[in-house]
């Protein structure tokens, strides 16, 4: 790969968590936006389920001045009923989150692993 990743940013939805979204309806989100496509790299559903969104390949667009070097990973959720910042991962998330993360960090030993928050006034990844 020609990129060189030194960063990884993990960010939420910012949906409930009644709403149960895919790689898909993000992407369609991004698409509105005027974006080629989804901005992460990965996605995680409710369930657990990892989904691949852009290739590593590709820069991605998820966290301004920071994605040409950065791998964006996401998960469904992150606020509460009433859109508050709240961490409401299901188990089967974050134990998808830290297979996925071990995995990135085996891959690229010498990325750091940020929250978006870390780059931004958001409270994202919750």
């Amino acid at each position: 790969m020609k990129r060189k990743i030194d960063k990884i940013i993990v960010h939420c939805s910012a949906t409930r968590p009644s709403h149960d979204i895919d790689v898909k309806e993000v992407d369609k989100w991004h698409k509105k936006r005027g974006w080629s496509g989804i901005g992460y790299h990965f996605f995680i559903k409710r369930d657990g389920q990892i989904e691949i969104g852009r290739p590593l390949e590709i820069q991605g667009a998820h966290t301004s001045g920071h994605n040409k070097n950065s791998i964006g990973v996401c998960y469904a959720g992150g606020v509460d009923s009433k859109m508050c910042p709240e961490d409401n991962r299901t188990s089967e998330q974050i134990a998808s989150f830290l297979l996925l993360l071990r995995f990135l960090k085996n891959t690229f030993p010498k990325a750091i692993i940020h929250g978006h928050r870390d780059f931004s006034t958001k409270a994202c990844p919750s």
